[in-house]
């Protein structure tokens, strides 16, 4: 079986990777799970939250998106993340310049975020073609004090901040900007390329997890928004049912996907966040996040059975929520750059 670009599938992360995770240690509150990008582990009457995520489809800003891609698994958690390792891989004949790049981007990003950079890892690898950059982010927290992906409920409402595809429209703009701009208007071409000013989600997941109600948070990351919410409900093994017209897709997305055939909602979404909240307190958490300046809307709501997964399109009808096989950003890349 060839495997498809991007995320592994479900079945094969829970029938190899899961089965395979070394020796069991007491200190573990949470392991790896489908639909969940982080670990616990308690210490003392603290517990440490960890993520690891790589880049992979990103050239410009490499080091600027793994800092803050990172940064967004832990603050799902409801805690801030504090402490970060990486690993940068370089392909052969890198420069000097392409490290201080990286490493400047890193620095900077994790300054704005108030995370040390306490280590990792730097190289050039035989046969690899662009950068790629692992990292680990690490947050601390009282004891039990946070929330996973994995507690939604039954009929809680689910918030999305911001908009879809906001890390495609990013590093599509940056890194096909010469084929797109033979097809968009150069201020929209620009704009797009700022979305990744959007790619933090700290503040929105700090925002929400403060105000109180809030049972789960999920970041869209590859598979998008669609696959985001898929993930979400088999963390925490529900139905959902989603109002298409509630999902805010900016012009500058709508735009390039129109280019290259893509569905928004598939593409990669760092940036946004998904909020399952209390029916009582959603409304709350939507209007706090609002004031300050995160745009957020309720988009649908959690169901019983996890067997429906529905979408609502604007005209009324109703069909499955699609779950991406691929992000749609690699269906985009794989475009000749010169066409």
């Amino acid at each position: 079986m060839t495997l498809p670009t991007g995320k592994i599938p479900i079945d094969i992360l829970k029938e190899i990777v899961f089965r395979n995770l070394g020796a069991t240690r007491s200190e573990i509150a949470l392991g790896p799970s489908a639909g969940i990008d982080g670990a616990v582990i308690n210490v003392g009457d603290v517990s440490l939250i960890s993520s690891m995520d790589p880049i992979t489809g990103a050239v410009d800003r490499i080091g600027w998106l793994a800092v803050n891609v990172n940064a967004n698994d832990v603050a799902t958690f409801g805690c801030e993340p504090k402490f970060l390792l990486s690993c940068i891989m370089l392909p052969e004949k890198s420069t000097r310049a392409t490290v201080e790049s990286i490493t400047k981007q890193m620095g900077t990003a994790a300054e704005e975020l108030g995370i040390a950079i306490v280590g990792g890892h730097c190289e050039t690898t035989p046969r690899l073609k662009t950068p790629i950059v692992v990292c680990c982010a690490i947050g601390i927290t009282e004891k039990n004090n946070y929330v996973t992906a994995a507690g939604a409920k039954q009929g809680d409402k689910l918030i999305l901040t911001k908009s879809a595809g906001i890390e495609g429209t990013a590093i599509l703009a940056s890194d096909r900007q010469t084929q797109l701009r033979k097809a968009l208007d150069k201020n929209v071409l620009k704009n797009a390329g700022q979305f990744q000013r959007r790619i933090s989600i700290v503040k929105d997941a700090l925002t929400a997890f403060r105000t109180g109600g809030v049972h789960a948070m999920h970041d869209p990351t590859e598979g998008g928004v669609a696959g985001a919410i898929h993930e979400m409900a088999d963390a925490s093994n529900l139905g959902v049912k989603i109002l298409r017209k509630k999902i805010r897709v900016e012009p500058e997305t709508a735009k390039i996907c129109e280019f290259y055939q893509i569905d928004p909602l598939q593409l990669i979404a760092s940036g946004s966040l998904l909020i399952a909240a209390d029916p009582t307190t959603a409304e709350k958490i939507a209007e706090t996040l609002r004031r300050n300046t995160i745009h957020a809307e309720i988009i649908g709501e959690f169901l019983p059975s996890p067997e429906k997964r529905l979408l609502i399109h604007e005209n009324g009808k109703t069909k499955a929520l699609a779950r991406p096989k691929t992000d749609q950003l690699w269906q985009a890349l794989k475009r000749s750059p010169t066409n």
